[in-house]
């Protein structure tokens, strides 16, 4: 059996979901989203980033929940690039019409060279 050790020391199975870890598994992604906002927020993040595109901020739960990908794509775009220029490099805003994946291997080639 291949799968980490789990807390207890009981072996954890790679295939297993949220639901077989425990009865708050299922919730850890809201907590996250959580402390996600709530870090956001400590950084100004409505008044430096969504403000300058005209975004409306963002829900407690919301990358936690599959609603629009698309946007929530953008978002996440945003959000990042908006994070990389705040710690000091330089890096143009996305477009919504720009290629996914090139988007995606700019945001990680850029946190690479931290």
């Amino acid at each position: 059996e291949d799968g980490a050790v789990g807390r207890r020391g009981e072996r954890e199975r790679p295939e297993e979901g949220p639901a077989e870890r425990g009865p708050g598994a299922a919730f850890h992604m809201f907590v996250l989203m959580e402390d996600l906002l709530d870090k956001l927020k400590l950084l100004s993040y409505e008044e430096e980033a969504l403000r300058r595109h005209n975004m409306r901020p963002l829900s407690r739960h919301y990358f936690a929940l599959p609603t629009n990908p698309g946007e929530q794509f953008f978002m996440f775009c945003t959000l990042a690039a908006w994070l990389i220029s705040k710690a000091g490099h330089p890096f143009e805003q996305p477009q919504e019409c720009d290629d996914p994946n090139a988007v995606i291997s700019k945001v990680l080639s850029e946190l690479r060279s931290f």
